[in-house]
């Protein structure tokens, strides 16, 4: 980064220094060591401490000032993760992770989702990381699943320190705010670099989420931002591979440790996030940043301004308006795809950055195959969780159709970001031509999915570990988690028999 770059910089920064000042005392604002922000303070106003504006709102927090909107959208973040975690207990990436905990033999304290396990927290975060993950079934935001790691962290903590689920509910929060800030700090994250969110951004949501609901002070939770900072990782190359799930489960398993450690007093840098050789400076290098998405912290909320999408099929996310466009054809067609001679899908750059159009050859990299999941789509109808098996990836038909399917930017709408549009045209034997284009796929909030439809995907993904009764008094007690007064009731239908 230039000087001069430094300089403009800092001109464009605020800090959020009423609220900060009045909860961190005497702190200082910039550490004077080689770590100085690369931000040099502009004379006229200093520039935003990132951290300690965290650690102010984290430990100011009131979940009481919450809009109805927010209450909702974080309970229901709940009640999806809960159900896609007990889902992806199943897999085989789950059950390779699983056996690796147990093997370890640390102390069972703490639960792992579909197991008669149990492990130490940072193990057991781990393991149900890569539970919830595994399936790609898990709720997502700006970049993809920066957020994957905040519920089977927070679910670590708060079974041994017998956490209540109201200061669960509120620590979500403040990890879900935290890590859409550390994204809209830099625009460009996605489109220009290979990091992977869930893994990079996810470690420090996590861990302030973490140190939040062990009660840190806001020196500890800046000593945790600093720790996590140092465990962020992630590449975007190992999607289609069972390390894109390690990046949740390492998330939360780094994040946990990161809060127990500031905790006990170990230290980590008190400007990592903008230090001279801190994690913006050497994650985004040339790329353009600013932390003044930290200035607002507690006054509105990405919550409710951006909130999340719902997923309603077990894939990446950047194909699920290319598969509501191909059901939409299939319908127009009335389910007679043996008129259709080619299909061409027309998807954004940042979509054709991260999927394939090779047909797959696992279950892992069926997920992000557009010629497999547009094909499964027109063959079959809507993706399910038994789209995603070997089985269902061998089928012939699937394949035949796959043949026809051709996959490239399209020029109306190849450089946007987000909304993430996707068009199918289907070439029919005859010639004709019919088509569709889906702007916001089902789940996000502009196309919500119904009360019904979320209810369904629950059920669907609960029910091979749980018995339906069971599923059903599941969803509806912990559908509201900011209302329930314990998690007595919960962990028991965590701890099950092994996943076969």
């Amino acid at each position: 980064m230039t000087d001069s770059r430094r300089g403009d910089l800092s001109r464009g920064l605020f800090l959020a220094a009423s609220a900060s000042t009045g909860v961190l005392g005497s702190m200082q604002l910039v550490a004077a060591d080689e770590s100085t922000p690369a931000q040099a303070p502009s004379a006229a106003v200093p520039p935003i401490d990132p951290a300690r504006a965290i650690a102010a709102f984290a430990t100011g927090f009131d979940a009481g000032s919450l809009s109805p909107l927010a209450v909702q959208r974080a309970n229901l973040a709940f009640i999806d993760s809960l159900g896609v975690m007990l889902a992806g207990s199943r897999s085989e990436p789950a059950h390779i992770m699983t056996e690796m905990v147990r093997e370890e033999g640390a102390a069972p304290r703490t639960t792992i989702a579909g197991r008669s396990l149990k492990s130490s927290a940072q193990l057991a975060a781990l393991a149900n990381g890569v539970a919830l993950h595994a399936l790609d079934y898990d709720v997502t935001t700006t970049a993809g699943q920066p957020t994957a790691a905040l519920f089977p962290a927070l679910l670590a903590i708060a079974e041994g320190h017998h956490s209540t689920p109201a200061e669960v509910f509120a620590a979500y929060i403040i990890g879900f705010e935290v890590a859409l800030r550390l994204l809209r700090a830099c625009p460009s994250f996605t489109s220009k670099t290979g990091w992977h969110s869930t893994g990079t951004i996810g470690t420090i949501a996590a861990a302030v989420a973490c140190a939040k609901l062990l009660k840190a002070k806001p020196e500890a939770i800046v000593e945790a931002i600093g720790i996590s900072s140092s465990l962020a990782a992630g590449l975007a190359v190992n999607f289609g591979t069972m390390t894109k799930p390690l990046h949740a489960g390492s998330a939360a398993r780094n994040g946990v440790m990161a809060a127990v450690l500031a905790t006990r007093g170990f230290t980590g840098s008190a400007v990592a996030l903008g230090g001279a050789n801190g994690y913006y400076v050497d994650f985004f290098r040339d790329l353009d940043w600013s932390f003044a998405p930290f200035g607002d912290l507690g006054h509105r909320y990405d919550l409710v301004e951006i909130g999340f999408k719902v997923k309603p099929y077990a894939c990446g996310g950047l194909a699920h308006t290319a598969i509501d466009a191909a059901l939409a054809v299939r319908s127009m067609l009335g389910g007679h795809i043996d008129q259709i001679a080619e299909v061409r899908v027309g998807v954004t750059n940042q979509a054709a950055k991260y999927v394939s159009t090779s047909y797959p050859s696992t279950i892992e990299r069926a997920k992000f195959s557009v010629p497999y999941v547009i094909a499964t789509s027109f063959v079959n109808g809507t993706p399910r969780l038994s789209t995603f098996t070997d089985a269902a990836v061998a089928d012939p038909r699937v394949k035949a159709f796959a043949a026809k399917i051709s996959a490239a930017p399209d020029p109306e709408f190849a450089t946007s970001v987000d909304p993430n549009p996707a068009r199918i045209v289907a070439v029919l034997n005859d010639g004709k031509r019919v088509e569709s284009l889906i702007k916001n796929p089902i789940g996000s909030t502009q196309v919500p999915m119904s009360k019904e439809q979320i209810e369904a995907k629950f059920l669907d993904c609960a029910v091979p570990t749980l018995d339906l009764v069971t599923a059903r008094h599941t969803f509806a007690t912990w559908q509201s988690l900011s209302t329930q007064a314990s998690f007595a009731s919960l962990w028991p239908v965590l701890h099950r028999p092994d996943a076969g």
